[in-house]
């Protein structure tokens, strides 16, 4: 299935690209996060499972056991803090 990721902040900085269209086999959220992480390289620091990552699925906060679907927004952020 095609989906369209994009990177914010941090995670965009260590990648290098705000987005991306892939094609993947991975069904949900977690199986696409370690997809990405076996990229290596700025996706394997950037996504790395001791890092605390938060996840959308067409703009709505998701758990990483969350199903994906063709055609699916998935974003990756680092948590934000304000003051």
């Amino acid at each position: 299935m095609k989906i369209q990721l994009r990177y914010f902040a941090s995670i965009r900085e260590a990648i290098g690209t705000g987005s991306e269209t892939i094609d993947t086999p991975s069904a949900t959220l977690s199986e696409l996060r370690d997809e990405l992480i076996a990229r290596g390289g700025p996706h394997a620091e950037a996504l790395a499972r001791g890092r605390a990552v938060r996840v959308s699925i067409n703009q709505t906060m998701a758990d990483e056991s969350a199903a994906l679907r063709d055609g699916a927004e998935v974003a990756f952020f680092p948590p934000v803090t304000g003051g």
